[in-house]
């Protein structure tokens, strides 16, 4: 695509709908084009990434369709400016030049667990600031479910080792493959010195279906497949049970690993993935079935009642449970928290599904710990989780400055 010939259709409305309703950090649409057509795409990059670090990340993997490319004017005429396009090209060309200078050094220690797009964030930002900031990353690698839930055919991988390398460049430390909860309490976090902490863990336990069959050896759940496909194998025949944007990306990752016919199967009429997942979904040669409830799983596949609806949307009749032959199941059906760092600390409150409790603020229940992101909302999506990320980071410098 030439995104210049894009960027030439923008009409540079003077209510761009496209930013005030189409995207959810508000990113300046209008203006980072016009930038771009006067050949001042640094400044449109400096500009992208003061609104949102996580730019490059978004301008992949965000559902513009139902966003700014959704609100873009020339829908009625025809097709949206591509700006998404548009975006990537600028944050992509443009990470390794941003300008990010810092303000004076406060003398004070943040610690931020998790490097999800809350996590990355909030310790970008709060690095800007002038804080010295520390992240503790359980895993070997930082980006959280961009790195081990997305596919790299979706969101690069490279691109995360490059914003890594930034992030050292202000200063960031990073210390991977430690778990806070295990050998690291909080606790020991605010006895070293930190004076404020973030919690980004995210959700990375998986939800159960409820029915009989999920501990069979060929049955697998989306967000343990996703880490390391080429640990499994999953044979030609697979099922996945779940509709949402994992569950595209389990199909289509277990069509690339060599697995011959991949189905997805839904509860309801409508698959809650981006209509854009879903197309590629289609394209890549996944069936979607929709209306099948899972009542079971055997080591054979799982078995399903086949619901049929009226034009309302009302279950009209259910067929007798159908076996759907498959030589591996994979269940995609959401997340949760784990739970490791709830239990290790005092006075930090869950709801009943585990996740951090927050007030407007974004401040739990203990002082000085901060959350954001999944691991207080639910699985989401990686523009909303900056969003609030960005918020919340405020609102701790306004803590931060009061303390001694």
């Amino acid at each position: 695509m030439n995104v210049i010939n894009e960027a030439r259709r923008c009409l540079q409305c003077k209510k761009p709908m496209c930013q005030m309703k189409g995207c959810p950090i508000g990113t300046h649409i209008p203006e980072m084009i016009r930038l771009f057509r006067e050949g001042k795409s640094l400044d449109a990059a400096q500009m992208l990434f003061a609104n949102n670090p996580m730019s490059i990340a978004c301008s992949l993997i965000c559902d513009h369709e139902a966003q700014c490319e959704g609100h873009c004017v020339l829908n009625a005429k025809g097709s949206p400016v591509q700006i998404s396009s548009i975006e990537h090209y600028i944050s992509d060309a443009f990470l390794e030049k941003l300008v990010l200078e810092k303000a004076a050094p406060k003398g004070k220690k943040i610690a931020v667990v998790g490097s999800g797009p809350a996590g990355l964030t909030v310790a970008v930002n709060m690095a800007l600031r002038g804080y010295d900031v520390t992240i503790f990353e359980r895993k070997n690698k930082i980006g959280g479910m961009m790195q081990y839930g997305i596919p790299d055919f979706r969101l690069p991988r490279k691109i995360l080792s490059r914003y890594e390398e930034k992030m050292r460049q202000l200063g960031i430390h990073i210390r991977p493959n430690t778990t806070i909860g295990g050998a690291l309490h909080l606790d020991d976090l605010f006895n070293d010195g930190y004076k404020a902490i973030f919690i980004g863990s995210g959700t990375w336990r998986a939800r159960r279906l409820g029915v009989p069959g999920e501990s069979h050896g060929n049955v697998h759940y989306t967000i343990d497949y996703l880490q390391n496909p080429d640990g499994y194998r999953l044979g030609d025949r697979v099922a996945v049970i779940g509709a949402g944007n994992s569950a595209m990306d389990a199909a289509r990752t277990a069509m690339r690993k060599g697995s011959r016919y991949v189905t997805i199967y839904s509860r309801s009429l409508k698959a809650s993935a981006s209509q854009k997942e879903v197309d590629y979904t289609i394209a890549d040669g996944v069936d979607i079935m929709y209306g099948w409830a899972v009542q079971e799983i055997t080591e054979q596949g799982p078995i399903f009642i086949k619901h049929t609806f009226d034009e309302a949307g009302n279950i009209t009749s259910s067929s007798e449970p159908e076996l759907a032959p498959a030589d591996s199941t994979i269940i995609a059906v959401s997340q949760r928290p784990k739970d490791k760092l709830v239990n290790t600390t005092s006075g930090l409150d869950v709801n009943d599904r585990g996740l951090v409790e927050v007030d407007e603020k974004g401040q739990t229940t203990r002082p000085g710990i901060f959350s954001a992101g999944d691991v207080v909302t639910g699985p989401k999506n990686v523009v909303l989780a900056a969003k609030a990320a960005m918020q919340v980071a405020a609102h701790m410098d306004e803590y931060l400055q009061q303390q001694n």
